[in-house]
């Protein structure tokens, strides 16, 4: 740009900061024409063992190899811990990705976890009013029982803030270990049949409906 070889709609432009409008204006480098990016939304069955990244400096698989290698331009939407699976959304629209991970937008996460032990109501209970783990308030908003033996627990957790691990820490507080961690929703998008590893591409109905999500 500061060598003048950017014009718009004619007129050079040499300030990194100058706003565009990608529908209206026209955008050339050294004469020829500069298109948007079209804007990709992404649901991918994250397997166990990758990572919520594109490159990895401790060269772990990653989740950019599940998908089809000309999309170099998609990001994760928020994470899951290399160990823990399921439903991830990957895009190119950072302010989809801004509405879904922002905590004053309150998305809500569908989480099911398999847990060491027998969990009693009372745990959830607490889980529900929220709980103090290295230094930080963490809270389920919602928390119920699927099934409980003395060896193994499976429970359902909805959270609005999703902060790092936080499914994890909260049983962690309570003297539990998370075996496994499964996304089975965000917002009103559901896991559903899509199988592990496997993506689909986000309808315009279903990109709308987060967008209007809380």
């Amino acid at each position: 740009m500061r060598d003048g070889r950017v014009t718009v709609n004619g007129t050079p432009a040499t300030a990194p900061g100058t706003k565009v409008d990608p529908a209206h204006d026209a955008v050339l480098v050294d004469g020829r024409r500069v298109h948007a990016a079209r804007k990709l939304y992404v649901a991918l069955h994250k397997p166990r063992g990758y990572v919520c990244t594109r490159k990895d400096p401790e060269d772990r698989r990653v989740v950019g190899e599940l998908l089809p290698r000309e999309w170099t331009s998609l990001y994760p939407v928020g994470r899951l811990d290399r160990e823990s699976e399921g439903l991830l959304f990957l895009t190119n629209d950072g302010e989809f990705c801004l509405h879904l991970t922002h905590p004053r937008y309150g998305v809500r996460k569908h989480y099911l976890a398999t847990v060491e032990g027998k969990v009693a109501p009372a745990v959830l209970e607490r889980l529900t009013a929220g709980v103090e783990h290295e230094g930080e308030r963490l809270r389920a908003e919602h928390a119920r029982l699927r099934s409980a033996t003395n060896s193994a627990s499976v429970a359902e957790l909805i959270l609005a803030e999703g902060r790092n691990r936080e499914v994890r820490r909260l049983f962690e507080s309570q003297g539990f270990t998370v075996t496994r961690l499964q996304r089975v929703q965000i917002g009103p998008i559901k896991l559903g049949e899509l199988r592990v590893g496997k993506w689909r591409a986000l309808t315009p109905a279903e990109v709308k409906a987060l967008l209007a999500q809380p």
